[in-house]
């Protein structure tokens, strides 16, 4: 079949490449004409683990293009997507600015009929209004526009996996026409019993239900992890405890500094904001964004403890700027925080990441001396009063402690996921501080 996908950030190019990779041919559109020339190039901004080669072969398969061109692109196909950006506004609502600039140009350049496929993430009834839209846009065309909502569940790191293997494919619809278009394009993905239809409302709610319930399991261990450190407690074993009991789980049951990323920090607020809208009052997930927030504070609070308030003169090294590993994505990154604290209080920050550091000099203020970017994890420890661990990159499981001793002027660990191994590190003679591993840990 072949597709036309509006916009080429995250979401828009994993699936322009997914698709194509199946058998489809492939138009992805985007506005920023400099942003299209590298992609013909071959020159990818953002990193995922498998998507530039598979950008690449699709391209030389003459099965994925890039363009900037309007009417190109939406008379490439009777099937588009729309894949654009829903940032969060100033109010905490979805800002859909882009979505509709998208709907305002196909309106105005539309020739034949079309089904359109909303994959951004959307507040509920989006779908519908935009159906309400074409409607009255059209109206003196003689032209049609079905409307499909088709939410993305893509992990940054995994997002081609995720695609190409979904656990399910959650797909609104309201005529069956448009319902059988889509089972012949995810035909060549997966079987049909991984899809599931119901209506556009459902299907927008659906996406930020899963984001927020992702998101609260995330608070929620953080705020058992903390209760851990006051009791004196082992969140590890704790959490082994829970996630045994197959009721609970262990996915996303991980205690760290708080979530991040493009999706959940957004979407949270997203639902709060519609559900307010409608005069409910979410407490639940207010209570889940309140204790991220706080989250992100938590180990600047345990250096405080050990450091004291005043940090001038004192040098930290931290290990990861990414919100997770395997992305440059440093959107509501909890390195963000922690590293403007520890400014703030007068101590220097030596920073490394594998993949981060260009994103988060780009998110950080300009011209900051207490601030510095090293190109090695190595290096950035060196002379460091201590090491903080924010992202649990497989590069950060080192073997050589004795080096890390050596480098830094005093032997203290702050572990911000619980990713280093405790016990190894006390018996070398560090300072360790975890996250929920009793707060006397030494």
């Amino acid at each position: 079949m072949k597709l036309t996908i509006f916009g080429s950030g995250y979401v828009g190019l994993v699936t322009s490449a997914c698709f194509s990779e199946v058998g489809h041919e492939v138009c992805c559109i985007d506005i920023d004409q400099n942003k299209v020339k590298k992609l013909k190039q071959g020159k990818i901004d953002i990193y995922e683990p498998e998507l530039r080669e598979m950008v690449l072969r699709n391209q030389k398969k003459q099965r994925l293009e890039f363009t900037s061109n309007l009417k190109q692109a939406i008379n490439f196909s009777s099937l588009i997507f729309i894949c654009v950006g829903t940032p969060e506004s100033t109010e905490g609502s979805a800002d859909l600015t882009s979505v509709f600039n998208v709907v305002d140009s196909i309106a105005k350049e539309i020739k034949e009929n079309k089904v359109i496929v909303i994959k951004s993430t959307v507040p509920p009834g989006t779908g519908l209004e935009i159906q309400s839209l074409f409607e009255h846009k059209l109206k003196n065309k003689n032209l049609s526009v079905q409307i499909a909502s088709n939410p993305e569940f893509l992990r940054e790191g995994r997002a081609i996996n995720d695609f190409m293997e979904p656990d399910r494919v959650i797909i609104g619809v309201e005529q069956k026409s448009v319902k059988n278009k889509l089972l012949d394009l995810y035909s060549l993905l997966i079987s049909d019993d991984k899809i599931i239809f119901m209506d556009m409302l459902s299907a927008e709610l659906t996406k930020y239900a899963s984001n927020a319930m992702l998101a609260t399991k995330i608070s929620f261990i953080n705020e058992i992890a903390n209760i851990s450190d006051f009791l004196g407690a082992d969140i590890d074993l704790v959490r082994k405890g829970m996630g045994s009991d197959k009721r609970i789980g262990f996915s996303f049951m991980n205690p760290g500094s708080g979530y991040g990323g493009s999706c959940f920090p957004k979407d949270v607020k997203a639902l709060i904001s519609k559900a307010q809208t409608f005069g409910y009052n979410p407490r639940l997930l207010r209570a889940t964004d309140l204790v991220n927030r706080a989250q992100k504070k938590i180990i600047f609070s345990k250096i405080v403890k050990i450091f004291g308030d005043n940090l001038t003169g004192l040098k930290f090294a931290v290990w990861g700027l990414s919100f997770k590993p395997e992305t440059d994505d440093i959107r509501e990154s909890p390195s963000i925080e922690l590293i403007k604290s520890l400014n703030r209080a007068g101590a220097t920050v030596s920073a490394y990441d594998p993949k981060a550091i260009n994103q988060f000099k780009q998110a950080m203020p300009k011209n900051q001396p207490l601030l510095t970017y090293t190109e090695s994890k190595d290096l950035c420890i060196e002379g460091a009063d201590a090491l903080v661990v924010m992202t649990e990159w497989s590069e950060f499981q080192v073997s050589d402690f004795n080096f890390i001793k050596s480098a830094l002027k005093t032997p203290i660990i702050f572990d911000a996921r619980n990713f280093l191994e405790e016990e190894t590190l006390r018996s070398l003679g560090f300072r360790y501080f975890g996250i929920g591993r009793g707060r006397n840990a030494q």
